[in-house]
């Protein structure tokens, strides 16, 4: 895009609580080809390795999606949420998976949070310290209209056993009436970061805490939302940092733009502008967002600009700002045959969520939302 266009789409929003000034993330003209429908036209990866961490057969479940990684004292852990054919079944759980080899290899599934009468759960993610390993489980009650959740967690010293569950508290001391987002965004501080989607429905509001643990003591950020009814027209978002400070929120656009939307903050997530229109192409699905070691800035996700979820692209920004670099994780050409159908099983990769650790990024997702697989990209 542009500086001229780029202005237009600036002028278009107003702000709410801060105001939106250029730092708002775009994709420079040229880096991708939305016409080349398996690979974008970006060069592959040779060092790239996927791993299959969980493949469905007759025996178990079928439906995987959520798929979040996390390391805590030497080894890997990997959640997702679990289900015998369809997506948000009555019976659906979440599950995980441990290696101790940094993600080459990993142990025969687990039972992490199960279904009960009065609720599914699904995956939360996953927030480690150095001594402890606090694994967030989102809670959907039967029956609640307009759908919506609550938040809960268990954590473990040892990585082993779990403590029994608790709920996400606010600041206030009244339980979180929301559904936290997979990947919480800690600062150099004791300062947390996070979204969650709000009662009633799912209307997504960035929140932060001081609670080290992740636990207690959250707030709501500033922030207008666009409202559609039972839920906001942004969902899902993931966060990174730009060089001086500022937060970038990146959300899923409800409104079928098939681009990505971005919010800023300043102060830490304490006030946020209203979020607009990137020309960053989308599936309209949940990314993943994050800063390497360097502070280079990257986006996971399927930029296609339709519902297509293949191929699987990570983007990277020097400044936070002008996404300049792009690399092809899994194209449309490696994609496997989906081997049992279900409700809202979509084909590609879903829903990726990612992690940076010794010297890696680790890309985790759903493969036609049956197989949990994780792509590790050497730095």
């Amino acid at each position: 895009m542009n500086r001229i266009a780029l202005i237009i789409v600036l002028l278009t929003a107003t702000a709410f609580c801060a105001e939106a000034d250029d730092r708002i993330p775009q994709l420079k003209e040229g880096i991708i080809d939305t016409t080349q429908h398996t690979t974008l036209g970006l060069p592959s990866c040779p060092e790239a390795k996927t791993v299959t961490i969980f493949s469905p057969s007759d025996s178990t479940h079928h439906y995987s999606n959520g798929v979040v990684m996390t390391a805590f004292k030497g080894t890997f852990y990997c959640m997702w949420q679990s289900s015998q054919i369809d997506e948000d079944a009555p019976e659906t759980s979440v599950m995980y998976s441990r290696s101790t080899d940094e993600g080459l290899t990993w142990t025969k599934p687990t039972l992490l949070a199960a279904a009960t009468d009065s609720c599914y759960f699904t995956s939360g993610g996953w927030l480690a310290t150095a001594d402890t390993l606090v694994a967030y489980l989102n809670c959907w009650p039967r029956g609640l209209q307009p759908a919506g959740g609550y938040t809960y967690y268990i954590y473990t010293t040892d990585g082993s056993r779990w403590s029994s569950y608790l709920p996400v508290m606010m600041s206030d001391g009244q339980p979180m009436r929301g559904i936290i987002e997979q990947d919480p965004y800690p600062l150099a501080d004791v300062r947390i970061i996070g979204a969650a989607h709000f009662q009633p429905g799912l209307h997504v509001c960035p929140v932060y805490t001081d609670d080290p643990t992740g636990t207690s003591g959250w707030q709501r950020g500033c922030f207008k939302a666009h409202d559609r009814g039972s839920q906001s027209r942004e969902l899902e978002p993931s966060i990174y940092r730009q060089p001086d400070g500022t937060l970038v929120m990146v959300f899923r656009d409800q409104n079928s733009s098939y681009r990505k939307m971005a919010s800023l903050s300043g102060d830490g997530g304490e006030t946020w502008t209203e979020p607009v229109l990137t020309n960053i192409p989308d599936a309209r699905v949940k990314q993943s967002a994050g800063n390497l070691p360097d502070g280079t800035a990257y986006l996971v996700g399927n930029p296609t600009g339709t519902k297509r979820r293949y191929p699987l692209v990570v983007l990277f920004s020097a400044d936070g700002i002008c996404f300049d670099r792009a690399l092809l994780l899994r194209s449309g050409n490696s994609l496997q045959p989906q081997r049992y159908p279900g409700k809202a099983k979509t084909l590609g990769y879903s829903y990726p969520k990612s992690m940076v650790h010794n010297g890696r990024l680790y890309v985790s997702y759903a493969t036609n939302k049956e197989d949990v697989e994780c792509t590790i990209i050497p730095l």
